[in-house]
């Protein structure tokens, strides 16, 4: 983790299933400087409340979701794409299955 070179591959932004009252993902980069993971949430699954030491970008790629940044709602659909600064509580939750890509910069 974080120290190997990168291989060459070819990702599809569809290569993350749903899966049933469940949430799927597939980390596409795991290095020291950040990660790049793809998200497949089915309706009505979410992540609770928390924080991350380090800025994410979310870029919603099918659905649409609710996102709250420091209980402040944001409603996004697919192409909508929010940044959540490091150290503010946010939380996730799909309206409808829905797809993001999330990037974490350290």
């Amino acid at each position: 983790m974080g120290t190997e070179s990168s291989t060459l591959k070819v990702f599809n932004l569809k290569d993350v299933d749903y899966q049933e009252e469940a949430i799927v993902s597939r980390t596409v980069i795991d290095k020291d400087c950040g990660t790049i993971t793809l998200f497949a949430f089915d309706k009505g699954q979410g992540l609770s409340e928390h924080t991350a030491p380090y800025d994410a970008f979310v870029n919603i790629i099918h659905g649409k979701a609710e996102i709250k940044i420091s209980k402040k709602q944001y409603i996004l659909c697919e192409g909508d794409m929010i940044i959540m600064p490091a150290n503010k509580p946010h939380e996730v939750r799909a309206l409808e299955p829905f797809k993001m890509l999330l990037v974490m910069i350290k």
